[in-house]
């Protein structure tokens, strides 16, 4: 371990740390340590990582803004690689525009927006990065990235790196060909965006982010949306209707706002969320012989 953490630090990567809590960089706050954490500082570094990753045989995984994703409190062995500033980069050329993976996507959104730029609207209440929401192809107000995405850059799981356009991304409801068939993460992003009039667009988005406020927990440490929806029905509905609404589990509440998101009352283990978890599957199952799905990535103290 320590041979790495020294090539890492001679090869001038970025930051890199040793033990690092994740929690530090989940919006649940909540998760163990990173054996080995890296914050590249551009996407060469982020490469010059990977070859460092693959010579050494170690184990490792990307993560973004930590939005969607739960970290056991055994913490991640191997190396955990943040897309984070340095590859937040932001070009933009007419209406297409090239975005770093590691580039907010609510801050993304709300700058397209005062640019008269449309397509982006849905996500301006959205928390996490553009590669995350590429990787799950995030969507709300009846839109998502399939929608916008021209191409996007992967790092597959091999450590190459490669061009998938939208079709190769085989898009569907909250997935994308990256999360099973072709594991990999999404680094930069272009977009198709559609210019319109300034304060149409600005508006719509506006709109869009204070609905999100109005009806989602986010002044509490929380991960977003935990379950996907068992369409036609919407699991915070159903979790409603199961009278679960404020049911805790040591520092993990159900949201009394909205039944679809567990917040962290202050004082939360990944454990006190996994069985919360667990128990509003089995009541809902029960109640409406209705199968929940995660929808929130759950990781552990394997790869």
């Amino acid at each position: 371990m320590k041979e790495v953490l020294d090539q890492l630090r001679m090869a001038d990567v970025g930051k890199v740390l040793e033990n690092e809590p994740l929690a530090n960089h989940t919006t649940m706050k909540v998760g163990g340590p990173a054996d080995i954490f890296v914050e590249p500082k551009d996407i060469e570094s982020l490469k010059k990582t990977m070859e460092i990753v693959k010579q050494n045989r170690m184990k490792w995984r990307v993560i973004g803004r930590g939005s969607n994703l739960l970290v056991m409190d055994e913490g991640i062995r191997g190396v955990v690689i943040k897309l984070g500033k340095g590859i937040d980069h932001l070009e933009v050329n007419g209406e297409q525009i090239r975005v770093g993976g590691g580039y907010s996507l609510i801050t993304l959104a709300t700058a397209m927006s005062r640019k008269g730029l449309s397509g982006l609207e849905f996500a301006g209440g959205i928390p996490g990065s553009v590669g995350g929401a590429v990787f799950m192809n995030a969507g709300a107000h009846g839109s998502d990235i399939s929608n916008i995405l021209v191409k996007a850059h992967i790092l597959f799981e091999d450590g190459t790196m490669e061009w998938l356009t939208n079709e190769e991304m085989e898009f569907s409801y909250r997935t994308s060909i990256l999360q099973q068939k072709r594991p990999g993460l999404c680094v930069e992003a272009i977009f198709q965006l559609k210019a319109l009039d300034r304060q149409t667009v600005v508006e719509t988005m506006q709109k869009n982010k204070d609905y999100r406020k109005e009806t989602q927990p986010w002044n509490y440490p929380c991960a977003g949306s935990i379950f996907r929806n068992p369409l036609p029905h919407y699991a915070g509905q159903l979790i409603e209707k199961a009278g679960l609404k404020g049911y805790q589990i040591g520092g993990a509440k159900v949201s009394e706002m909205h039944g679809n998101f567990i917040v962290n009352t202050g004082n939360a283990k990944a454990e006190d969320v996994i069985h919360l978890i667990h128990y509003i599957k089995k009541t809902i199952y029960e109640k409406f012989q209705v199968q929940l799905e995660t929808e929130v990535e759950i990781v552990g103290n394997h790869l």
